[in-house]
């Protein structure tokens, strides 16, 4: 079997690596850059620290900041017209998963036109747009490595999975001392989003040798360092294995794919505004035990690569050990229940069925060992509230 693997052209990575954004922006032949980010990683000084550096090397840049959480196509119209202002020839995407996905859609439609809901999966984007230099500043969602991007369509509330080669940044910063600051909520979040990608990467029907090497790696990484950093935010080699390990498991899940967790995952955070990683989160548990009968030897090799399982463990038990350290998990990072986090009930079992069709259209579910019927989905979306 031949596999298809795609990464940034340009990596740096590394304690303040973000420093090496000029040299990047030389190599790629870029004069005008675009920054591309949200509002607090401006109050936060992020924003004018890369403008100093950027400023220093002789770059003028300007700067769009109203991307939001999980973006829209509306906020994505809205950095389009901002970047067709002007003849930027290259986007600095800096933050979470949320500017970096924006920026990406930005970048495409920009230079080739339409709605974002032309560039909806199945579809496929191969064709490049103004390139993106992608600075993640969470551990957790891959993005700066992977061909696709997620975005909300304001009409129906759906998720829309974009995907292809064209929404591939062109280089990646990979800077772990920009997420020394993060509060623990957001820690949690996004580090549980970084695991599910090497879990899903490792156990899809997708999977390959290559994607298997980056999610083992970013497994071992993750899984013993995921609570450190939760308590203690400026433990820096920790803060540096769950930059790492972010990074791997996007790469690992771009060159397989993702699977049901993710597919279920959307439609919870398109109705109800829950963030990506926490809504992953409340389903990675169930989700796991679900699957696992598909493809026990494969749950079992994540349960030793994250460190809860010997190599003298039966499947059987090692996957045990998998599905209780997951519940332990979010008890200990204080991961939500959907009713918890505020959502209505009411409005929850009136739009299921429609959350489960949208699931299925993803085409994610289709990916994971065992394929659930909508009517299965249904079932363990009820199970969020018990």
């Amino acid at each position: 079997m031949v596999s298809s693997i795609a990464i940034p052209s340009i990596m740096e990575v590394g304690k303040h690596a973000s420093a090496n954004l000029p040299k990047v922006l030389h190599s790629l032949g870029a004069t005008k850059p675009l920054i591309i980010t949200d509002k607090m990683m401006v109050k936060l000084g992020y924003i004018q620290n890369i403008q100093n550096i950027l400023s220093e090397a002789g770059f003028s840049s300007e700067v769009f900041a109203d991307t939001i959480p999980e973006p829209t196509s509306s906020s994505i119209l809205a950095g389009v017209q901002f970047s067709q202002s002007q003849a930027f020839d290259a986007i600095i995407a800096v933050g979470g998963g949320s500017p970096i996905d924006s920026a990406k859609a930005i970048s495409i439609l920009s230079t080739h036109g339409g709605k974002i809901r032309d560039y909806k999966f199945p579809n496929l984007t191969n064709q490049a747009g103004i390139p993106v230099i992608a600075v993640p500043t969470t551990a957790g969602t891959g993005s700066e490595v992977t061909r696709f991007t997620i975005i909300t369509d304001d009409e129906n509330n759906e998720k829309m999975l974009c995907a292809g080669l064209g929404f591939m940044p062109k280089a990646a910063i990979i800077d772990y001392s920009l997420t020394l600051s993060l509060p623990p909520r957001t820690t949690a979040d996004t580090g549980i989003d970084a695991l599910t990608h090497a879990i899903e990467a490792y156990v899809s029907k997708k999977a390959n040798l290559y994607s298997d090497s980056q999610a083992i790696a970013a497994m071992k990484l993750i899984g013993p360092n995921l609570r450190t950093v939760y308590h203690q935010p400026e433990h820096e080699q920790a803060r540096e294995a769950m930059m790492l390990g972010s990074t791997l498991a996007g790469a690992a899940f771009s060159n397989a794919s993702v699977a049901l967790v993710h597919g279920m995952s959307r439609p919870i955070g398109a109705f109800f505004h829950v963030p990506h990683g926490l809504s992953n989160a409340m389903l990675l548990p169930m989700i796991t035990e679900f699957s696992i009968s598909a493809a026990p030897e494969r749950y079992a090799d994540c349960a030793r690569a994250i460190g809860i399982a010997s190599e003298q463990d039966e499947p059987d038990l090692a996957n045990q050990k998998l599905v209780q350290f997951l519940q332990d998990l979010n008890r200990e990072l204080n991961v939500p229940t959907l009713a918890e986090f505020g959502a209505s009930r009411e409005e929850f079992d009136q739009i299921v069925d429609t959350m489960a069709q949208q699931a299925k259209a993803s085409g994610s579910p289709d990916n994971n060992p065992r394929v659930p019927t909508i009517a299965q989905m249904v079932e363990l979306y009820q199970k969020l509230w018990n």
